[in-house]
């Protein structure tokens, strides 16, 4: 049975350094992630949901929420960077680790007839947003804009070893996020470290939305392209959309990562170019099970969060999921 959840940065809640403040509340959010028919929630950045064990698990029972994963950036093609990631992806999988147990065992009894419910997932990423080309060009890129083969060696390193790390420590498992304004964003990029990483350590976390943008020329087409080149590999899904419209003027104007998600590239669910009904189809004949994840990434006070992710979870719906 596939699950829906939602995500913090649905709310403005992004894993990004200056970008604004935000003073929406976990609590808010989680309120409002079960208000319009979610049954789980990703972490968010590390402090904005309680650190605790104990405590996080307290809020989600009290909402009947399922705990599906949490994002951690690291500039993996730095070596000096790799031991201070791994520190933080084995603090946030073990806090994970020790609240899900409760988490989803309240989200069992809660939906009956519920057939899988997953261990959350810790969600590695480059540190994107924090080189000026590749933030510049997001959804533009071009392979003279990549890593050399060096920092393609620390890269691939940095990602086998802190998910190693992560399974001994904690027994959760790792995915990759391929992410724009990082430096793992075009399809071939995604090839190249799904080729130097370890697969039974790595797999990979497949965002619709970004995956559509990150081609520079997004379709339908594109996006069941990826799911099918990359099959073998996914593990957990992120549902997200995005507009041709917004990424062609996003090229056309030049537009930095925070500019185009300001004009709203990652548009409401079934208003941009993913093919959701095909991607549903995708995920059952695959026999996925577990979580999937609504982003609808949006900058700090942007929009009415809420209400776009009550009309997500309705085309989902409309759509069998």
């Amino acid at each position: 049975m596939i699950n829906i959840g939602n995500a913090p940065c649905s709310w403005g809640s992004l894993e990004f350094e200056g970008v604004g403040e935000n003073k929406i509340t976990f609590e808010k959010v989680l309120n409002e992630i079960e208000q319009t028919g979610y049954t789980g929630t990703e972490l968010g950045d590390w402090g904005f949901m309680p650190s605790k064990p104990k405590a996080l698990k307290a809020e989600l029972a009290k909402r009947k929420l399922a705990l599906t994963g949490a994002f951690v950036p690291v500039a993996f093609r730095r070596r000096d960077a790799h031991d201070d990631g791994k520190m933080r992806a084995v603090k946030t999988a073990r806090l994970m680790a020790a609240a899900a147990r409760a988490s989803h065992a309240a989200r069992a009894s809660h939906a009956a007839g519920t057939s899988a419910i997953t261990q959350p997932f810790l969600v590695l990423a480059d540190d994107n947003g924090s080189d000026a080309r590749r933030t510049l060009n997001a959804g533009n890129t071009t392979p003279g804009m990549g890593l050399s083969e060096a920092e393609w060696s620390a890269f691939a390193d940095g990602v086998n070893a802190i998910a190693a790390a992560v399974k001994i420590e904690s027994g959760l498992k790792c995915v990759f996020h391929h992410h724009c304004a990082g430096f793992v964003e075009r399809p071939e990029e995604i090839e190249r470290l799904m080729a130097l990483t370890d697969p039974d350590l790595v797999g990979l976390v497949f965002d619709t939305g970004h995956y559509a943008f990150g081609t520079t020329a997004p379709s339908p087409q594109v996006v069941m392209d990826g799911l099918h080149r990359f099959a073998n590999r996914i593990w957990y899904v992120h549902l997200k959309d995005c507009s041709a419209e917004v990424a062609a003027q996003a090229r056309k104007n030049h537009w930095d990562y925070f500019t185009s998600v300001s004009k709203g590239v990652f548009c409401e669910l079934g208003k941009g170019c993913v093919p959701f009904a095909d991607v549903a189809r995708w995920m059952r004949d695959r026999e996925y099970a577990g979580f999937a994840t609504v982003e609808q990434d949006v900058l700090p006070g942007m929009g009415q969060p809420a209400e776009s992710a009550k009309r997500n979870r309705a085309f989902l719906r409309s759509i069998g999921l």
